[in-house]
């Protein structure tokens, strides 16, 4: 996935530079790149890009949580499980 169709996810979740992101729309987007992974290996085979795309994605969360550091911000815990994917796999 590029970085503009990661960003595209995220803004559909409701995640955004200047907000607070919640844990519904952290959960949101996490669910939107899972389903987006999904389908991208019903089309092709399960490579390593899968876990290069996982860690992009966390990596976003964690730029999220190193610009905004107020409670109730879920972006390490979402980077955490989505790392975590990637170990089970």
């Amino acid at each position: 996935m590029t970085q503009d169709e990661i960003v595209a996810l995220a803004r559909e979740a409701h995640i955004s530079a200047v907000f607070p992101a919640s844990e519904k729309s952290l959960e949101r987007f996490a669910n939107l790149v899972a389903q987006e992974v999904r389908d991208r290996i019903m089309f092709g085979s399960r490579d390593d890009w899968v876990l290069a795309e996982r860690e992009a994605c966390a990596k976003l969360c964690d730029e999220l949580s190193d610009k905004h550091t107020w409670e109730g911000c879920y972006a390490d815990e979402c980077a955490q499980a989505i790392r975590a994917r990637g170990e089970q796999a």
